[in-house]
């Protein structure tokens, strides 16, 4: 017979800490709620990292040891911060503490139990790179790639399999859901993830979301291994809740099963990552799986002025599935509401929103307390432009430039060849994108190409040149579709030459090349968009060139440490804050999405990033659209304003009425807008 005998935790030290002082009401709520299980609903701006800082510094005074305690994090920087502020509180207390993201904890159970777990000790972790290599020796040993069919890159199978560990999802119902084109593909898909876990065996290699699924078949199959875990960590903290995947979600309950003391923080309002495997009902669901389960809502916000959290609150109330919260502002009144205005063209928006910017300038709001959000990269392209002539210093979050990208120097090289049959940089690039075709081949193809051109255009003549087996198909696709760029000599217009591009060659290329084919579509529309404002191609591109090249370069030189306005996308704007916002583009099939429209689930996504992007903003936001879309693709298309903006009660906003200049220049040489509501 067994007797139960629990350890009581040590009086408080005493450390000075007055924790109804340091939070608000609804913080020390939380923040000194009793053991069990909690879920603490953040809103945006409410303190989250404060209440989840001073968590651990109550559980630490209350006698926890640090090494029973464990902080999940999604960034390590987040895990820094917060052991950081917890030192500050009480120096050296934290020591031992377990904190990190779920990736480096899964890293650290794993080299402890590596025999456990069936790797080697010393086993190495491969980084993006190494998995695509790996995978690449796999379909090339399997046999594969041939040239009757394009099977997808290593790049692209990668995330398939990424996808599918995270979700726990089969690579079949992955393929039906977000690859359709690589359906009749699915058995060798499944091959080569077979062969590929295989082999990282062999190789005593692990990939990134090995550390997750690993750790998971560790405890399943080693339920002592995993008891000395869930005895050791008494309590568990888990950061951005919203944002877990199916997989965090389980090694989060195999944690908390002994003790059962689990505290998530998150915002189901800001889950905005279903489409990298996030899984938006782990938050929904807490309450259901443990109803025992506390809710803590946090709805003081300390970051925006009350117009700003009004028209939040009325963006996101549409939602259905969703917490019901308030945010309360903290902040005073400001002397405008947010502003909507619509423009006429995408090309007015841009220069409504530099002019706009400079003035902001002018009345002494720095440059790095402004940003323009959107929802996808190409939307950013005229402002870089407008940005760009006006000389406004610009950085950018959401990756490349716009004309920087891969996707659109690829197809700017068969344009550049078409015109300038002695541009050897253009050739290259373009038959390297050819299976079988490597540096050495193409170094071959461009000394042949040019003896059988000598700089003329007639490219119907490369047609006899020789070329590997497996690329033997696809040469020929490119001799034909060089000749159509170019018929009987005189170039097509520049947006028409980017649509046969991509018509015969490149939308093939780009499915298999890149995961994010449809954004990478949607990038070079918006390019023949813009260059349907060319006569010829070499306008075209020598636009280009000096957009994308030395001379913006030089703009900005020697100006690292300047003040530059933000352009990003909205994922990646979440958790920042400016003073100033401008959201463009909230046209319906713009954002929302067009993709979205059609499934409630990812309508109510799309309304969640809305309402990120209007909580970015601290004190002053624009909410902008183009009443017409024009250029090449779509001729002149009138858009509806987003559903989003008629959910919102019109006595939240002022309407800005954008007048052309009285002296009739266009809107990107006029400095003044007339500001008069309807």
């Amino acid at each position: 017979m067994s007797r139960s005998y629990t350890l009581q935790a040590p009086a408080a030290s005493g450390t000075g800490i007055d924790f109804a002082a340091e939070l608000n009401s609804q913080q020390l709520a939380a923040v000194t709620s009793p053991p069990g299980a909690s879920l603490v609903i953040a809103g945006a701006g409410s303190g989250k990292t404060r209440t989840l800082t001073y968590r651990v510094a109550w559980l630490l005074e209350q006698g926890i040891p640090p090494r029973s305690i464990l902080l999940l994090t999604f960034t390590n920087k987040a895990a820094r911060e917060m052991i950081e502020r917890v030192q500050n509180l009480l120096p050296g207390r934290a020591d031992g503490l377990w904190s990190g993201t779920f990736h480096s904890i899964g890293n650290r159970i794993l080299r402890q139990n590596a025999k456990e777990a069936g790797f080697r000790e010393g086993f190495s972790i491969m980084d993006r790179e190494d998995a695509e290599d790996m995978i690449a020796a796999v379909v090339a040993k399997e046999g594969l790639v041939d040239t009757s069919r394009k099977f997808p890159k290593a790049a692209v199978l990668a995330d398939i399999f990424s996808y599918s560990i995270n979700t726990a999802s089969p690579v079949s119902k992955i393929l039906a859901e977000k690859y359709r084109y690589f359906i009749p593909l699915a058995a060798e898909i499944e091959k080569v993830q077979i062969a590929y876990e295989s082999r990282k065996r062999e190789a005593n290699s692990l990939d990134f979301d090995d550390l997750l699924s690993k750790t998971l078949e560790l405890f399943t199959s080693c339920p002592e291994v995993a008891e000395r875990y869930q005895r050791q960590f008494q309590h568990i903290l888990v950061d951005e809740y919203q944002d877990t995947n199916r997989l965090q979600s389980e090694l989060i309950d195999r944690f908390a099963l002994h003790h059962g003391n689990v505290m998530v923080v998150g915002d189901d309002a800001q889950s905005i990552y279903s489409w990298r495997g996030a899984n938006f009902e782990n938050i929904l669901h807490f309450p259901k799986v443990r109803p025992d389960a506390r809710v803590f809502k946090i709805e003081k916000n300390y970051r925006s002025v009350p117009q700003v959290l009004d028209l939040a609150n009325a963006a996101i109330l549409p939602n259905e599935k969703q917490f019901p919260k308030n945010l309360e502002p903290v902040r005073g009144q400001h002397p405008v509401k947010p502003a909507l205005v619509a423009l006429a063209t995408n090309s007015q928006q841009a220069a409504f929103i530099a002019q706009r910017v400079m003035e902001l300038l002018d009345e002494g709001i720095p440059l790095e307390q402004m940003a323009v959000l959107y929802r996808a990269h190409y939307h950013s392209m005229e402002v870089q432009l407008e940005f760009t002539k006006r000389g406004i210093p610009f950085s950018i979050t959401s990756g490349l430039r716009f004309f920087e990208q891969a996707h659109i120097k690829d197809v700017a090289a068969f344009l550049k060849f078409a015109i300038n049959p002695r541009d050897e940089m253009s050739f290259k690039r373009m038959v390297r994108m050819l299976a079988g075709i490597g540096n050495k081949t193409a170094e071959s193809l461009w000394a042949k190409s040019q003896a059988l051109l000598d700089g003329s255009t007639d490219f119907a003549r490369l047609a006899e040149l020789k070329v590997p087996a497996k690329a033997a198909k696809e040469w020929q696709q490119l001799v034909h579709t060089l000749a159509d760029l170019v018929p009987a000599g005189a170039p097509l217009s520049p947006s028409a030459m980017i649509e046969c591009v991509l018509f015969a060659i490149y939308e093939d290329y780009m499915k298999t090349k890149f995961s994010n084919f449809e954004a990478r579509r949607e990038d070079l529309q918006t390019l023949c968009t813009y260059a349907a404002q060319f006569e010829t191609a070499t306008d075209f591109l020598s636009q280009l060139a000096l957009l994308g090249g030395l001379e913006t370069a030089d703009a900005f030189a020697g100006s690292a440490d300047a003040e530059k306005i933000t352009l990003s996308t909205l994922h990646q704007a979440k958790g920042l804050e400016w003073r100033v916002v401008f959201l463009i583009w909230l046209a319906d099939g713009m954002f929302p999405s067009s993709r979205s429209l059609d499934d409630p689930g990812g309508l109510e996504e799309e309304r969640r990033l809305f309402y990120v992007g209007i909580t970015r903003c601290m004190d002053e936001l624009y909410l902008t659209y183009p009443e017409m879309r024009l250029g090449a693709g779509y001729g002149e298309t009138f858009q509806t304003p987003s559903r989003f903006l008629r959910e919102i009660p019109e006595e939240l906003l002022e309407v800005w009425e954008v007048n052309p200049s009285p002296y009739g220049k266009s809107n990107a040489e006029s400095r003044k807008v007339d500001e008069e509501p309807f």
